[in-house]
């Protein structure tokens, strides 16, 4: 055993390793706040000085993380947030979570990565481990990481650690957190791995270790992988549902009474978030690297990416029944987050079908408990919600349920509405106004 292993051991067993977070989002935030409720002295590296701000004076930005615990752990010194990246050299842990978005040509975006790892590099001395979260493709902590690390002249294994570890943060999730569920680690080398394992360990209920980086990058991938091209599948088995006039959702109740062999998945008006819409072209974009086309995680994509394009027909055929046209109907999108309970709007198919009915001609408005105000990427328009009232819902000729928000009363707003339209079966069950409602 190296001395830089056993010294970081030893202060990872006495929670005496200092550990730094780089990048305080959804991911990066509760991973910090877990750090410094599990005894360890924890700093945020952010380059957006407000979350910085905010974090030092106790304050969370992010719902599924309360003001209290943060406030509580800066108020015992063990959490704390800066701008300042050259204090990443007094960090014995190191773990970048950062956004991995795509470029317009769908393939991926790893420059936050590499700022991160730069800003790393210019600092790492013997004994820091670092751990990539951010999402990514197959090969990058040992294709990417590690030979930049390895520029500075310190060797890996002897000076410094290095491994990934995918974040598998579900926001909004009541039941899952940080801390109960299962993380997988693999390292670089073994012995990486192991030193990896034991900082996770520290703080959450089980660590799963794997034979590499490239097994535990993989292991994102499919997660996501596998939930897009299910609900690939269940969205078209949505419009041929509709095609056939069969309802989609007691085909799907009615499936899922099976024991085994089946597991649900529900249709909706698209997919959105941070990891869904983009995960799978990571591993579809390393497979094109290798000669090999992966198929299904393209036809997963077409059909998704087509849902907000069936509930604009959806629209157009409820309103014709009403004999009226889009142009100059007015229609309410109800909740434009990409999930329920949040106000994550990235990649929420709800922008699209918004841009699509004003394209259209329809006065589109939206509300969401959660959004105050949205910006059209694709038309420029800024857009502000209205209030959810009698006169909002009664006045619009058309109500499009595209998230559905636990907030919202929806015997309510379809007792008011004159046609509904609603993308998550939430109407279920209201009988009574079953003649002016058209699920996905």
């Amino acid at each position: 055993m190296s001395e830089n292993k056993k010294k970081l051991l030893d202060k990872i067993s006495a929670h005496e390793a200092r550990v730094g977070v780089v990048g305080l989002g959804y991911v990066g935030l509760p991973l910090l706040v877990e750090f410094a409720r599990g005894g360890f002295n924890s700093m945020g590296f952010e380059v957006d000085a407000k979350k910085a701000e905010a974090i030092n004076r106790g304050e969370s930005y992010i719902p599924d993380i309360p003001t209290a615990q943060v406030a509580e752990m800066v108020e015992a010194k063990r959490l704390g947030a800066t701008t300042d990246f050259a204090q990443l050299k007094d960090q014995d842990v190191i773990i970048i979570c950062v956004p991995t978005p795509l470029r317009k040509t769908k393939d991926p975006d790893v420059s936050y990565i590499l700022s991160a790892s730069e800003q790393i590099q210019a600092c790492l001395r013997p004994g820091q481990l670092i751990i990539l979260e951010s999402t990514t493709y197959p090969g990058t902590t040992d294709e990417v990481l590690k030979p930049m690390f390895d520029a500075t002249g310190l060797k890996l294994d002897e000076d410094y650690f290095l491994a990934f570890s995918p974040e598998r943060v579900d926001p909004g999730n009541e039941k899952f957190n940080t801390k109960n569920i299962t993380k997988v680690v693999g390292g670089v080398s073994e012995t990486s791995a192991q030193v990896a394992s034991v900082v996770y360990g520290a703080i959450v209920d089980k660590v799963h270790t794997v034979s590499s980086a490239r097994v535990a990058e993989a292991c994102k991938l499919l997660e996501n992988t596998f939930r897009a091209v299910n609900i690939g599948l269940v969205n078209e088995l949505a419009r041929l549902c509709d095609t056939l006039g069969i309802d989609t959702w007691e085909v799907i109740a009615a499936a899922a009474t099976k024991p085994f062999g089946f597991m649900p998945f529900y249709p909706g008006p698209g997919i959105g978030g941070h990891c869904i819409p983009l995960d799978p072209h990571y591993l579809s974009w390393k497979a094109r690297m290798h000669g090999f086309e992966a198929r299904f995680i393209s036809l997963a994509e077409e059909v998704n990416s087509r849902m907000p394009d069936h509930v604009v027909d959806l629209v157009t055929r409820g309103l014709n029944n009403h004999r009226k046209p889009v142009n100059g109907s007015k229609v309410l999108i109800m909740g434009v987050a990409y999930k329920r309970d949040i106000d994550d709007m990235r990649e929420s198919p709800a922008l699209g079908i918004i841009e699509k009915l004003q394209s259209l001609g329809a006065d589109a408005q939206f509300h969401d408990p959660y959004v105050e105000e949205i910006h059209l990427e694709g038309n420029g328009h800024r857009l502000r919600g209205v209030a959810l009232s009698v006169e909002a819902v009664s006045e619009a000729d058309c109500v499009v349920i595209v998230t559905d928000h636990r907030k919202i009363d929806y015997a309510w707003l379809t007792e008011h509405a004159k046609l509904v339209i609603d993308t998550r079966n939430t109407t279920r069950g209201l009988s009574d106004f079953e003649d002016k409602i058209i699920r996905l």
